[in-house]
């Protein structure tokens, strides 16, 4: 199943590449502006994406290509370890070392918090400091907490992959209908309604949703990879 699943995503990630790099000039200014880029997207960002976060409109407009990159890397990066791990000889089951009363009164309160944190951190990404990044590492460290300080509970990794490769093509998908419609990767094609507000910036806070489901699920994935109590 997983190999069916990370066949599908390569099926769509490869394609994208190659449209998009069908589309970056190489060794050529492609801003239309005498002004140096950094001060064009400090001048027009909040204009052009509708964005109150600056490194938002770079991130996932501007330099969007890049980003799928760096989304790319992290995949291949959990495949490598799951497939390292799975052709590794087991060790001897030892008996684990019963959590502390911190670590068990941390996972019962702290672990809903935590995932209600990171969430928050990548909803409001094109408003204030954060994005899918961050809050993707903070809902993935509630998770290594739950494994830390919750030996009774398991984290279903059925459930991690699927919520992985749906916020996977949910990137590449907004990002290929960019692509078609306005012949640029991730292109915002949605209203960028009032500006500052929660429901602004157009496909900006989708796209930081998927990539923070995304980076949250393959980071749980490895730490639960890691521990190895898969459920």
């Amino acid at each position: 199943m997983r190999a069916i699943i990370v066949l599908c995503l390569l099926a769509i990630i490869v394609p994208a590449l190659f449209l998009s790099l069908l589309e970056t000039p190489i060794g050529t200014n492609h801003i239309d502006s005498p002004e140096k880029p950094g001060r064009r997207y400090l001048a027009r960002g909040a204009d052009e994406t509708g964005a109150a976060n600056i490194v938002t409109s770079v991130v996932v407009t501007y330099r969007g290509f890049d980003t799928l990159g760096e989304v790319a890397v992290l995949f291949i990066a959990a495949i490598g370890l799951g497939a390292v791990l799975f052709t590794r000889q087991k060790a001897e089951t030892k008996p684990s070392q019963e959590a502390s009363l911190i670590l068990r009164t941390g996972c019962r309160f702290l672990f809903p918090i935590i995932l209600l944190f990171g969430a928050y951190i990548f909803i409001h990404g094109h408003l204030t400091p954060g994005g899918g990044f961050q809050g993707g590492v903070i809902v993935a460290s509630g998770f290594l907490l739950a494994y830390l300080g919750c030996s009774d509970r398991q984290i279903h990794t059925t459930w991690l992959t699927a919520a992985e490769s749906l916020a996977g093509i949910a990137f590449v998908g907004a990002g290929l209908i960019g692509l078609a419609l306005g012949g640029d990767f991730l292109m915002n094609f949605l209203p960028k309604g009032a500006f500052n507000t929660l429901f602004s910036a157009g496909l900006l806070p989708l796209i930081y949703a998927a990539i923070g489901f995304k980076v949250g699920a393959e980071l749980a994935g490895i730490v639960a990879n890691l521990l190895e109590k898969p459920a």
